[in-house]
């Protein structure tokens, strides 16, 4: 399982979002607390700073190499901080196959927009349902593709189908990736259980999405996933279950009060001053995060100190 972490609030130190809690991004790749396979096919992150010579423009960092492996760490992260971060561990199937590149390290970013994203998912067969999704694309983003990821490919897609950047459009944008996937899935036979945990990113905003279609192409997709895991005995349906599995949302305020944590204080709705979406609550007191439930879409914004949060439902 890929994990996606993003962060908007106060401009504060990236190695206290990254590096310094006991369940950092960082440390999951190695020692994670859920779904126990290691990270090894690289990590990156993109995060904008006041303080970059570029404020516009988010700093890239992409290393196809395991996060706790890279020895550029200690050295770059204690340097930068950022009041928008957007961060990535890649899984992928243990085989030679997989491509090791720069180039297939999220996040993935184009210009032409000012959205950066990066996703805990797959589209089976993105190869072959290109021969339906092609005439979908935008010129001026198939051409910057450069990797061989379906996320990188997803993105072109969805940017394509964008009307505008509010957060009304990029939800229609999403409903109709979703859409034209499965149109695509029908007219060729090849449907299949499609995960879909993205986080899109730009300067102060987050747009979390957790939504997908089943080992048929269903979009109407039920059941507990927990009860979906497998047991001891085998039974069980790994694939939906994590289909299924809520995405987290971490909102409050004084978050550098907690040292080495990623504890907030409590805050009501309106008063949050950071907010965090990522792909398992990261703290022990899990009653802390918000579930964003498959079929749901999270739009976060920070406005002034402050930030606003809409979660609404995917049309699927």
């Amino acid at each position: 399982m890929c994990r996606v972490f993003a962060y908007i609030g106060p401009e504060i130190p990236l190695e206290s979002l990254l590096l310094e809690p006991e369940n950092s991004l960082i440390n999951q790749s190695l020692d994670p607390e859920l779904h126990p396979h290691l990270q090894l096919a690289g990590w990156g992150f993109g995060a904008w700073s006041k303080h970059l010579l570029k404020p516009e423009e988010p700093f890239l960092y992409h290393r196809p190499k395991a996060a706790f492996y890279d020895d550029n760490v200690q050295g770059i992260i204690p340097s930068l901080q950022g009041s928008t971060l957007l961060a990535h561990v890649r899984a992928s199937s243990y085989h030679a196959g997989v491509v090791l590149t720069d180039e297939n390290c999220h996040p993935f970013t184009f210009e032409g927009t000012p959205w950066i994203i990066a996703q805990n998912g797959a589209l089976p067969n993105w190869r072959l349902l290109q021969r339906e999704l092609l005439p979908h694309f935008e010129d001026r983003y198939l051409k910057q593709i450069k990797g061989t990821t379906d996320t990188e490919f997803l993105f072109a897609l969805l940017l394509s189908l964008l009307d505008g950047d509010s957060d009304e459009n990029v939800k229609k944008g999403f409903e109709k990736l979703l859409e034209v996937i499965v149109q695509a899935m029908e007219k060729l036979g090849l449907p299949a259980l499609t995960k879909l945990k993205i986080a899109l990113v730009a300067p102060g905003r987050i747009i979390g999405v957790n939504y997908g279609c089943g080992h048929d192409g269903e979009t109407h997709v039920a059941g507990d996933w927990k009860n979906l895991r497998p047991s001891a005995d085998g039974e069980g349906d790994m694939a939906l279950s994590m289909l299924l599995e809520p995405m987290y949302l971490l909102m409050g305020k004084n978050f550098l009060d907690h040292e080495k944590s990623y504890k907030v204080d409590a805050c009501p709705d309106g008063e949050a001053t950071s907010a965090i979406f990522a792909s398992e609550p990261l703290t022990e007191d899990g009653d802390e995060w918000l579930n964003i439930e498959f079929g749901e879409i999270v739009a976060l914004e920070r406005k002034g100190e402050h930030i606003t949060k809409k979660v609404s439902k995917l049309k699927m």
